[in-house]
């Protein structure tokens, strides 16, 4: 019979030191809240379930990982479980105790560690089971132990205990390996465990860590897993180690994408989020954005201080200077930019061209069109082959509704036009520069809606020009 491994996440902690509103787990690192990259790495090891214990802002956490985890992809169920007793770690598992008996293993992590890796999640599993202990600690080596449990070895380097600092002697407090705070537990010996703890140290709190040293005694082997990368076992407890944590995963997933085939210029100053997709041989310049769930294809060029937000950008795409782009889709050879600006809901068709200082909102630019100086196009169908000149604007908005614009193929737009919508200007059409149209125009038909032109001389003189 295959053993029922589940995970359980200990995120009920407060985050005083994050001086916020919002609970230290919902905090974002590289685009995903901290518990999210969590669930995330447990995912990977298909656990038969994973429990959360809550405690601070309980009903928000909740609601948060049921409504995005099935975009997280998080597939194994989620349960909640509120820690109301707010004293130690031990206090905190005693809140999943319902969790922990219908299952035979359980590895537990802390919510604030949004560095761990799944790799690691599955040879502390893999070791745990090879080595039929009845626990397991994920221990690590850093350059300042201070404030962290030591792993304490026997004479035969084997686990002995965990010290907290708070309890530890000065030669212990020389021990630079310290617990991770991430455990992996036969769950009957772990609930044995839990029932033989004693409130220890100044604050008279329950102790997870003594419950290895009680499995140990019970004659089950407590062991001790070791990890070279410690970053993994960083916390969040303030904004400076929310920082700290971004900078690290951001390295990550920067130098993950260069070993692709992704050119990056100064890899220090591009900010990639763990969710975004990049095809090999793309270029990017210095100071770019790319978040959320973005998607950018192959031989693409990205010039510096470029803004991508939850879009789709395909195959050899330009970007320009300082182009900016959300929830929106490019298709293969477009150039935007300098300084183009694309609203949600925009689509640009093959070879399409936003150009300096045009802004897009909710349209669709038909294949090969042009939208290249100074415009404003919303709410608007159109179709392949258009020209639009500098100073366009789609007067969409009528002071209660938002309405459309449909410009048909291979319509010529002169400069400085309007469209008042709802207005529709058929194929081949051409619109004189200056005009404001306020009604449809007919295929191959040229429409001029300009005012007459009045000089006043010196004298007085009116002349009028038709």
């Amino acid at each position: 019979m295959v053993a029922k491994n589940s995970i359980l996440i200990l995120a009920a902690g407060k985050g005083t030191r994050m001086k916020s509103n919002l609970p230290k787990p919902l905090h974002a690192v590289c685009g995903f809240p901290i518990l999210a990259h969590i669930l995330k790495a447990a995912q990977v090891l298909n656990p038969a379930a994973i429990g959360v214990v809550i405690g601070h802002g309980a009903e928000q956490v909740k609601q948060i990982v049921l409504e995005q985890k099935s975009t997280w992809g998080i597939t194994a169920p989620v349960e909640f479980f509120v820690q109301t007793e707010l004293s130690g770690s031990g206090s905190a598992v005693k809140a999943a105790l319902p969790f922990l008996q219908k299952h035979d293993n359980v590895m537990i992590l802390n919510g604030d560690t949004p560095l761990l890796k799944a790799e690691t999640l599955e040879r502390m599993y893999a070791d745990f089971e090879a080595k039929k202990a009845g626990a397991l600690v994920l221990a690590v080596k850093v350059p300042n132990p201070f404030g962290y449990g030591r792993i304490v070895r026997d004479a035969q380097n084997q686990f002995e205990k965990i010290v907290e600092e708070a309890d530890a002697d000065a030669k212990t407090k020389q021990i630079d390996e310290i617990n991770s705070g991430m455990y992996v537990f036969n769950s009957a010996a772990l609930v044995r465990a839990l029932g033989q703890l004693k409130p220890q140290g100044p604050k008279h709190e329950y102790y997870l860590t003594d419950t290895l040293s009680l499995i140990k005694q019970a004659g089950q082997p407590a062991v001790v897993f070791t990890t070279q990368d410690y970053t993994q076992a960083l916390g969040v407890n303030s904004r400076a180690q929310l920082a700290e944590a971004a900078q690290i995963m951001r390295a990550r997933i920067n130098q993950y994408h260069m070993d692709n085939g992704v050119t990056l210029i100064n890899p220090q100053d591009t900010y990639i989020d763990a969710g975004v997709q990049i095809g090999a041989d793309t270029v990017i310049a210095s100071g770019c954005y790319l978040l959320g769930n973005t998607q950018i294809g192959s031989n693409c060029t990205l010039e510096s201080s470029v803004y991508i937000n939850n879009s789709i950008i395909h195959n050899d795409v330009t970007l320009k200077l300082g182009t900016y782009i959300e929830e929106s889709e490019v298709a293969e050879t477009c150039q935007l930019g300098p300084y183009a600006h694309l609203r949600p809901k925009s689509v640009l068709k093959k070879g399409a061209k936003v150009g300096n200082f045009s802004e897009i909102k909710k349209a669709v630019i038909g294949e090969g069109s042009k939208v290249n100086h100074l415009s404003y196009i919303g709410d608007t169908q159109m179709g392949a082959g258009v020209n639009v000149g500098a100073g366009t604007i789609t007067c969409n908005y009528d002071g209660k509704n938002k309405h459309t614009t449909v410009i048909e193929d291979h319509v010529f737009v002169g400069s400085n036009v309007n469209f008042v919508a709802p207005v529709t200007v058929h194929e081949y059409a051409k619109i004189g520069a200056g005009s404001t149209i306020t009604k449809e125009v007919a295929a191959q038909g040229l429409a001029i809606a300009r005012s007459r032109q009045v000089v006043l001389e010196k004298k007085g003189v009116k002349k009028e020009h038709d």
